[in-house]
C-alpha cells in the first residue's frame, strides 16, 4: 500500500442510522487527530433506511462531543465492499454474522483472491469494552446514545493503536 492510498475502514450496524454513522464520524475524527491516512465509511446490513440521514438523536448527542453526522447518508452493505475495504468493523455479533455470510457471496462473485477486507468486531481490541457489542440505542433513551459514543471513542482509539503498528506510523 502506498502512502497516497488511504487504508479503507467500513463501520457496519443494522440500519446505518445510529451506531455505524457515529462510529464513522468518531473514528474519522480520531484518525485525523492521529494523522493516520485512513478513510472511513459506514453501512448497514439491512436496507431499512437507504439515503436517510443519521437518527436525529445520534446527531444531537454526537454534536455535543464535537462530531458532525449531518452529511452522512445510510446505505446497505454490498459485496463490492469486500473488494474495496481493508477492514470491515461490525457493531455487534448479529451484524458480524451477517457480514460473514455476505462475504461468502462476495467470494463467489469476485473470487477469494479479490477480497481485501478483514472482518472484526468494533470492540475487538478495546480494553474498556473488550469484545462487547455496541448496543442499538434506537428504542432507548439518551443514555443509550451516550454509551454508543463512549464505546465508539474507546474502540476507535484501540483500533488506531493497531493501525499505527500495521501501517508503520
Amino acid at each position: 500500500m502506498s502512502s497516497q492510498t488511504p487504508y479503507q475502514v467500513l463501520c457496519v450496524c443494522l440500519g446505518n442510522i445510529c451506531r455505524s454513522p457515529t462510529a464513522e464520524a468518531v473514528f474519522r475524527h480520531l484518525c485525523d487527530e492521529a494523522n493516520l491516512n485512513v478513510a472511513i465509511d459506514s453501512a448497514g446490513t439491512s436496507n431499512y433506511h437507504p439515503g436517510k440521514a443519521p437518527d436525529s438523536r445520534s446527531q444531537q448527542h454526537a454534536k455535543k462531543r464535537g462530531y458532525d453526522l449531518s452529511a452522512l447518508r445510510a446505505r446497505q452493505l454490498k459485496t463490492q465492499d469486500f473488494v474495496e475495504f481493508d477492514l470491515i468493523l461490525a457493531m455487534d455479533y448479529e451484524n458480524l454474522a451477517n457480514i460473514q455470510a455476505l462475504k461468502i457471496q462476495a467470494q463467489q462473485e469476485f473470487g477469494a483472491n479479490a477480497l481485501l477486507a478483514d472482518i472484526a468486531l468494533m470492540s475487538q481490541h478495546d480494553p474498556d469494552f473488550f469484545e462487547q457489542a455496541v448496543p442499538d440505542p434506537y428504542y432507548g433513551g439518551a443514555n443509550g446514545f451516550e454509551l454508543v459514543l463512549d464505546q465508539c471513542e474507546s474502540s476507535s482509539r484501540a483500533w488506531i493503536q493497531v493501525l499505527q503498528k500495521k501501517l508503520k506510523y
